[in-house]
């Protein structure tokens, strides 16, 4: 029999091969609308992955047309990244059709069934973070 965590990094694997949005332009996308706009290297810091590896992504979304590469508006030297409308537009039917899928998926769980997964998903992600010595992903207060 598999140990239990043999079991988790199954289930998680699984749950990558649902998305319709490639899932590191779900993440840039997502990261970007919650934080602001964002340079190369402030992607980087918060999401631990080398500069070289965030401008192929970036790139991508930029040819795509679902982001675009501007000057600071603050003055800053190094340019930032923002969500197009069509890149607003890309994320918010991504996250429709994700929660769509979710609400089917869990149609027959009580709602304390789902606000307990919700926290255990929480907890085991904040721990990522934490033991990775990453930033923690802002999250809206109560979600």
């Amino acid at each position: 029999m598999d140990k239990p965590t043999h079991l988790v990094e199954y289930e998680t694997m699984l749950l990558g091969r649902h998305r319709h949005l490639d899932r590191s332009a779900y993440i840039l996308l997502s990261r970007i609308r919650v934080a602001g706009m964002m340079t190369i290297g402030q992607l980087s810091e918060a999401l631990g992955l080398d500069v070289s590896t965030l401008n192929r992504h970036t790139s991508a979304l930029v040819r795509a047309g679902l982001a675009e590469r501007i000057p600071d508006p603050e003055g800053g030297i190094a340019r930032k990244f923002r969500l197009t409308e069509a890149g607003e537009r890309h994320l918010d039917e991504e996250r429709a059709r994700n929660i769509e899928g979710l609400e089917k998926v869990l149609a027959e769980w009580t709602p304390g069934e789902v606000a307990e997964f919700a926290g255990y998903l929480r907890r085991f992600n904040t721990d990522v973070e934490r033991l990775g010595g990453r930033r923690p992903w802002p999250r809206a207060h109560g979600s």
